[in-house]
């Protein structure tokens, strides 16, 4: 594989780089060395109940797809699109490709449908499998922005479904799967091989294509479990879409390495049952998430005083004892007389409605914030914060369970180099290194120098101990026009720490001072609005905004005066990722929601 493999603790189940060559190699090994054991447990909606799936049973479920994608004549390097919720089919279809010497384009389901037509068009995928009927009617509006596409797999037809005349061979799967019998052989695939188009989430212009091949994924995936080993009886519970880097693989590629079963949730709607049903071992998540999670706990004893009292105590005290932990010390008498008694009456429930037997849970994609960081810890939650990019198949660095500094994402993988330059910005050089940008040299020309570093964009900052400290995007700094700088993501980040905000953009480059558009929680702003006495059908009544503009000061008192919000607006429609205003890993896309308040921003610095 081009070098040394990683040292990977996770016991004698761990299949090396250098032993799967690729990722259908790495398929094949698992499946040689335990065949009964569960790969994947997912939600049946017929019967109500999850059911599971043997690796051999989906070795079978793989060779269907294989032969499958053989009689739709596609050539080796041809682009094949999944556009499917995260479920053992997604696996499946990514499995046999790779076996076949195809390339997977992975679409985002709760994307706009304007996205993922260009997607598809861009990549010049030939074949789509997505979820229903519904998904392809939306989908064959946009017929004329990907001309490459010749077949679509439909994964729940509904009976008497008649499509469009549109020169495409549409299927059910069921009809597609079921008179197979023998696969061919599989295709003969390097490790520098392209296995995968993974297109960034796109905040600002169009998404690119990142080009990954076979040995970045299985390199990154093995680096990544030298931190966190995968164990045989883990369970990963799968909720981040699998057409992002990370998810595929850290919650993908990675239990394959270490024959961890991988349980893919429903919906976010449903992660509470999911978690208590599951009882995942690992999880991965985006800081959302996680916010949601402390933002569900303290909601559960929001009218009671005591409930919150003690809350607020036991996380306060368990992070004097996570503290005392990572440094290798005792954190004090009063704290460990205190301790057994909070964590029977407050932290016990909390990790019980996460499962009760979660021993690593990931937090990527952007900051954590530290408020949030310190009540889970406090209570038991194993978090720790990692950082990547898309470009480097996704990871880059990150902390260990055993060596957790909350506010850092760590220190870099083993075989990855790091340094800063012009801005403070960190470059990365990576042996998981994309390719290339998908048909776009300029781009990749741009992200990439000619000794191999990566520009990233993102500002850093190393310790002296080696970890890295992300400061803010050099792309989303807010340069004022008195010269201060800030980071509107820290900003964003104190604003929504209280459950009353829901979602905030902060404005105000080139401008003499920060602004503010900010979502409200509905069912939170009807408690504070009758607390207050204010009208809450109106938000943006001068007294109502007096009041929360009081509100969100107190959450930035930390902050420079620079970096205090001195106007806002309020809205209680939330963004979403269906409405363009986020991108699928939940981030806001400023340059589309500040056009529908453009009236509104000015009107804030004219004012003044």
């Amino acid at each position: 594989m081009g070098g040394q493999d990683q040292q990977v603790d996770g016991g004698e189940d761990i299949i090396t780089a250098s032993q799967a060559v690729t990722l259908w190699g790495l398929f094949r090994e698992r499946v040689r060395r335990c065949p009964d054991a569960i790969a994947y447990r997912d939600y049946d909606y017929t019967k109500r109940v999850w059911r599971d799936h043997s690796w051999r049973k989906i070795s079978e479920r793989v060779d269907r797809f294989r032969a499958a994608l053989a009689l739709a004549n596609l050539k080796p390097n041809d682009r094949v699109a999944i556009l499917l919720p995260n479920g053992s089919d997604w696996a499946c279809l990514d499995i046999a490709a790779h076996g076949s010497g195809l390339v997977v384009v992975g679409l985002y389901p709760h994307d706009t449908v304007a996205s993922n037509a260009y997607l598809l068009g861009h990549s010049d995928a030939r074949l789509v499998l997505l979820d229903s009927a519904a998904r392809w009617t939306a989908l064959s509006s946009r017929r004329s922005e990907f001309p490459s596409l010749e077949i679509v797999w439909i994964s729940e037809l509904e009976r008497g479904f008649a499509p469009r005349s549109t020169g495409l061979v549409i299927r059910g799967l069921a009809d597609v799967l079921a008179d197979i019998t023998e696969p061919p052989s599989p295709h003969s695939v390097k490790p520098t091989d392209l296995a995968t188009l993974i297109y960034t989430s796109g905040t600002t212009g169009r998404p690119k294509g990142v080009m990954l091949s076979h040995f970045a994924l299985l390199w990154n995936a093995q680096g990544s479990g030298a931190l966190i080993p995968p164990l045989r009886n883990d369970v990963f519970l799968s909720i981040l879409p699998l057409a992002h880097a990370f998810e595929r693989t850290v919650g993908h590629y990675l239990p394959m390495i270490g024959g961890s079963t991988v349980a893919y949730g429903r919906s976010p709607q449903g992660l509470a049952e999911d978690l208590v049903a599951i009882r995942p071992t690992a999880m991965l998540g985006v800081p959302l998430l996680f916010e949601r999670i402390c933002s569900s706990i303290r909601a559960e004893v929001t009218d009671n005083y005591l409930t919150r009292t003690l809350l607020r105590i036991a996380s306060g005290v368990g992070w004097c004892r996570f503290i005392a932990r990572q440094q290798g010390r005792r954190a004090g008498l009063p704290v460990e007389l205190l301790w057994p008694l909070l964590k029977q009456a407050v932290a016990a429930p909390v990790l019980a409605g996460l499962g009760g037997r979660l021993r690593v849970a990931v937090s990527g994609g952007a900051p954590l914030d530290q408020g949030v960081a310190r009540m889970l810890m406090g209570l038991g939650v194993p978090v720790v914060e990692g950082y990547g990019l898309t470009e480097a198949a996704p990871v880059v660095a990150a902390n260990r369970l055993d060596d957790n500094l909350p506010g850092s994402v760590g220190r870099p993988l083993d075989g990855v180099e790091v340094k800063l330059g012009q801005n403070d910005e960190l470059l990365v050089r990576s042996p998981s290194m994309m390719t290339g940008y998908w048909k776009d040299s300029e781009r990749t020309h741009q992200a990439l120098d000619a000794a191999g570093w990566l520009s990233t964009g993102d500002i850093a900052e190393f310790r002296d101990d080696g970890r890295i400290v992300i400061r803010g995007r050099l792309t989303e700094m807010l340069v004022l026009s008195i010269g201060e700088k800030i980071n509107p993501i820290v900003v964003e980040g104190q604003i929504t720490r209280d459950p009353l905000f829901e979602q905030a953009m902060v404005v105000g480059d080139r401008r003499p001072f920060l602004t503010a558009i900010v979502v409200l929680n509905a069912k939170e702003w009807e408690i504070f609005a009758a607390e207050k006495g204010l009208d809450p059908g109106q938000p943006n009544r001068q007294a109502n905004k007096i009041e929360l503009l009081a509100k969100i000061t107190s959450l930035l008192a930390g902050l420079p005066r620079y970096a205090q919000i001195r106007a806002l607006h309020l809205t209680l429609q939330p963004w979403t990722i269906e409405g363009g205003l986020l991108t699928p890993t939940l981030k806001i896309k400023r340059e589309m929601i500040a056009p529908l308040f453009a009236k509104e921003i000015d009107d804030f610095y004219v004012r003044r």
